[in-house]
């Protein structure tokens, strides 16, 4: 970060801007410049890294690297799989959120990008399953800034200076975040019941003037039938956040990602980016792929036992050629605190797709109930001063007489 900071008015960084490249953070691998020495950067949306000192181009071969391959995932549990699927890396864990930060031993303290808590002290080991694929950052930070501006001049309720301060604040950080995908191969027994909807005709009397009249009409009943069967499915690449750092529901937000895409994965994509290890482990996150795919069943036998109406009294589901792979997906983050509360944006690194926490302004919530309220009672008065208004209430409500006696009566 110092050399970053120091060159930064010079070479590539003063001569073209519009490139944008994201200022090298400490990753756990650097690149050195064949030319200068000064470490690579990868430029988002390319198959480059570039030295921002000197400008030397470095082509990243993506054929190149081990393929994409899911992983046996009951073999994993029982830690039969190669040492080749194994690597270690230095974290640092967050004591705010729980983040586990890649970083170099180099590097004496930082910011935690997901809660802007600092990060002091060593690194530590962390031994986990190597990533298989990744998805290179597409968006650079001007273009997910833009988002990020673009999402917050949408807040209506937002502090007028929230904008301002975003703008001001520091730099956005690009992250790999770590997730889970897994595929499985499903047969499930169910029983059940079958509702088929079918009409009566009901005979029932109303009192009119001419007296009591016999009418008829048709009621709703359901014919119930016992059933039972088998469902088969294939999940292909449940996705399942591996992060306690990203709040899910942010995280769930930045659906879609075009997994379609992956690449494999190669430190070279990381140059000039952080990422995080996961602190999800394998078995926590198949517990939540499950939950997934069982919903999924269910929406299958009710699908399957069909009618109108459908209850399900059992599902027993075996699950086969469970695998699984390790994958770091792009994004960038804007974590900073605002009138002394945290507050965290987060955008999709390709889509450029923007969620998370805003402050609102009381100020203009209470503005905007004013405003209406004050709009509804200018609109009754232009109604009420062309009559409008009475017609209107004329014809909702007729008029009606109550006799006091006495030979008075009021009218409403």
């Amino acid at each position: 970060m110092t050399d970053r900071e120091g060159r930064k008015g010079a070479g590539i960084w003063g001569a073209a801007p519009e490139d944008d490249f994201n200022p090298p953070a400490s990753s756990s691998e650097s690149f050195p410049c064949a030319q200068c020495g000064a470490h690579l950067v990868f430029q988002p949306g390319t198959d480059r890294m570039v030295c921002p000192h000197c400008g030397h181009v470095n082509f990243i071969d993506s054929r190149s690297g081990e393929a994409i391959h899911e992983v046996d995932f009951r073999r994993a549990l029982k830690d039969q799989i190669s040492a080749t699927e194994i690597e270690t890396t230095q974290v640092v864990v967050c004591g705010n959120c729980g983040a586990a930060v890649e970083r170099d031993e180099r590097e004496r303290a930082s910011v935690c990008p997901y809660c802007a808590s600092p990060l002091v002290g060593d690194p530590g080991a962390n031994r986990h399953f190597k990533p298989k694929g990744i998805l290179p950052f597409v968006l650079s930070e001007r273009e997910g800034r833009k988002a990020l501006d673009s999402w917050l001049g949408s807040r209506w309720f937002a502090p007028s200076g929230l904008r301002q301060f975003a703008r001001a604040d520091k730099r956005m950080t690009g992250i790999y975040t770590p997730y889970w995908t897994f595929d499985a191969d499903s047969q499930s027994e169910y029983t059940g019941r079958r509702g088929d909807t079918y009409y009566v005709t009901e005979t029932y009397t109303v009192q009119t003037n001419d007296g009591p009249q016999r009418m008829t009409r048709q009621v709703p009943r359901i014919r119930w039938t016992n059933v039972r069967g088998r469902v088969r499915r294939f999940f292909d690449d449940i996705l399942v956040l591996a992060s306690t750092g990203l709040p899910k529901a942010h995280a769930d937000q930045l659906a879609p990602w075009d997994l379609h895409a992956l690449a494999p994965y190669k430190a070279d994509y990381l140059a000039g980016f952080r990422s995080e290890a996961y602190t999800v482990d394998l078995e926590e996150g198949f517990s939540e792929a499950r939950a997934v795919m069982d919903l999924q069943i269910r929406r299958d036998v009710r699908f399957d036992i069909g009618g109108d109406h459908q209850q399900i009294n059992s599902v027993d589901t075996q699950l086969g050629a469970i695998t699984f792979k390790h994958i770091l997906l792009p994004i960038w983050i804007a974590a900073y605190r605002y009138r002394g509360k945290s507050y965290q944006f987060v955008v999709n690194g390709r889509t450029g797709v923007v969620r998370g926490d805003r402050p609102y302004s009381a100020w203009k919530i209470i503005f905007a109930f004013l405003a209406g309220a004050a709009i509804m009672a200018a609109l009754a008065y232009v109604l009420h001063v062309s009559g409008a208004l009475d017609d209107m209430v004329g014809g909702a409500m007729p008029s009606i007489r109550f006799d006091t006696g006495g030979g008075g009566s009021w009218n409403f």
